[in-house]
């Protein structure tokens, strides 16, 4: 699970709830001070891509749940997308790009490898199983959430 702020936490699950029915995912919250100004930002998300319609009716539909369930008030409130190159970090983000090529780093080698490009194959609450190729040959490994320092979604342009 993302760590977030008690404020954030709270957001979020208010949140999450409204995003599914409106068919996005809420990916995360954050409530941060910058400068002398507060922001709660959400993040959304959902299969196919986002638009900016997608933002403006959830932030139509949220602003006035958190308004009257929040115990906190942000000088400023946004909804955004949370990017194309985000760190994965929950189960769920896995599940989200299965079949998808991934830009993987460790903590410390397996096998010879530390840094490798690979597909998501299989997605549990423990660990991800990846296919990538060394020295032209498929290699399937299987890791705990807690051994990848940072994995991100390979963007081809």
């Amino acid at each position: 699970m993302a760590k977030r702020s008690k404020i954030a936490q709270a957001a979020y699950d208010i949140a999450k709830p409204e995003a599914e029915k409106l068919g996005l995912e809420l990916v995360d919250a954050e409530f941060k001070k910058e400068g002398q100004k507060t922001f709660l930002r959400l993040f959304i998300d959902k299969k196919g891509g986002l638009n900016i319609d997608d933002c403006e009716v959830f932030s139509r539909t949220i602003d006035p749940i958190l308004d009257e369930q929040l115990k906190h008030d942000a000088d400023y409130f946004e909804v955004s997308s949370p990017g194309l190159t985000r760190p994965l970090s929950e189960p769920a983000d896995y599940r989200r790009y299965s079949e998808e090529k991934i830009e993987v780093s460790l903590f410390k080698e397996i096998d010879g490898v530390k840094n490798f490009l690979g597909k998501i194959l299989e997605v549990t609450d423990e660990t991800v199983v990846f296919e990538y190729e060394e020295a032209k040959e498929t290699k399937k490994v299987t890791l705990k959430y807690e051994e990848i320092a940072r994995a991100v979604r390979h963007i081809e342009f």
